[in-house]
């Protein structure tokens, strides 16, 4: 369905914020895993077609999108990370002039407006200004607005910024529902949002693709190199300086560590399953330890970076 080809995008001073990056995509939930300035937020707004990368190419059911953008934003659906609105105007309000500017029929789009506001939970709040608007209410706004032209291509970049536990239940949900038919591409860097809705994570680090595979794949890589110990706080702040740490928790008796190291770090380390947290930070903690210029570790065995 969508195509990107060694897609790079440079901005001015040189930063190098996507760095020759191919995915090939279909219908299903991708979930784009990857810390802050990874360069996902580059990689959303070129599928989106808000920007054009400075080499490469995009496809989209075999057209030039970088040729006819027009072809994928009549079926696009997208939320930025960073999501502006009116404040003067309400919610069905808002919605509707954004129906207008896709094309909508106004029968149609009240349908729509009214079906969406009982999904992102707004039906109370219709009547008050977006200016009076909690960030996570906002954040529901720029999800239904997303999904208006019920779009066959998703792009939700850090969707569940502001939304309390129960609504970014919610949303993972509707997001697993709507995959079962279309693309739907989800950025993250929180790991319980990708872990529990997507089958297919591709995981990313300073632009470049790390590794792709399902959750089980990712962790399966770590078997045997994950280990939980319960130490005093000197011990702890010794082994988080030697090892990659993924959990870290307070108890009465001290601190429990969960950390990534081919060997038990101490005598009384208990080997535990890993899981996508485990990988994820085993991944990065890697491609940090890679010289520049070195091959991506994309389609290569790996293993944790630790410091002797």
């Amino acid at each position: 369905m969508l195509e990107l080809i060694d897609v790079t995008k440079v901005y001015k001073g040189g930063k190098r914020a996507v760095d020759g990056l191919s995915l090939h995509l279909g219908p299903g939930l991708l979930g784009l895993l990857g810390p802050n300035g990874a360069g996902k937020s580059s990689l959303m707004r070129i599928v989106a077609t808000v920007t054009r990368p400075t080499s490469g190419r995009v496809r989209y059911r075999g057209v030039d999108v970088l040729a006819r953008p027009d072809e994928l934003r009549r079926r696009l659906g997208y939320l930025p990370q960073d999501f502006g609105v009116h404040p003067h105007l309400t919610s069905r309000e808002f919605l509707g002039y954004l129906a207008a500017a896709k094309g909508l029929s106004a029968r149609s789009a009240r349908a729509r407006i009214e079906e969406l506001l009982v999904l992102v939970n707004l039906t109370e709040a219709v009547k008050r200004p977006l200016g009076a608007y909690s960030g996570g209410m906002l954040r529901r706004v720029g999800i239904a607005q997303a999904l208006l032209a019920d779009p066959e291509v998703i792009v939700v970049d850090e969707p569940t910024a502001g939304l309390d536990p129960e609504e970014r239940v919610r949303f993972r949900s509707l997001l697993s529902e709507l995959s079962a038919d279309r693309l739907v591409l989800l950025s993250t860097h929180i790991v319980p949002d990708i872990e529990s809705v997507a089958s297919d994570i591709a995981v990313l680090a300073g632009g470049r693709l790390l590794r792709r595979g399902t959750p089980e794949q990712l962790a399966g890589e770590l078997s045997g190199r994950v280990w939980e110990l319960a130490v005093d706080p000197g011990t702890a702040a010794a082994l988080q300086s030697r090892y990659p740490v993924s959990r870290t928790v307070r108890t009465a008796d001290g601190v429990r560590l969960r950390l990534l190291a081919d060997g038990p770090p101490s005598d009384d380390a208990v080997p535990v399953a890993a899981d996508l947290e485990d990988a994820y930070l085993g991944i990065v903690r890697q491609s940090a330890a890679v010289p520049p210029g070195a091959p991506s570790s994309a389609d290569a065995a790996w293993r944790p970076a630790v410091r002797r």
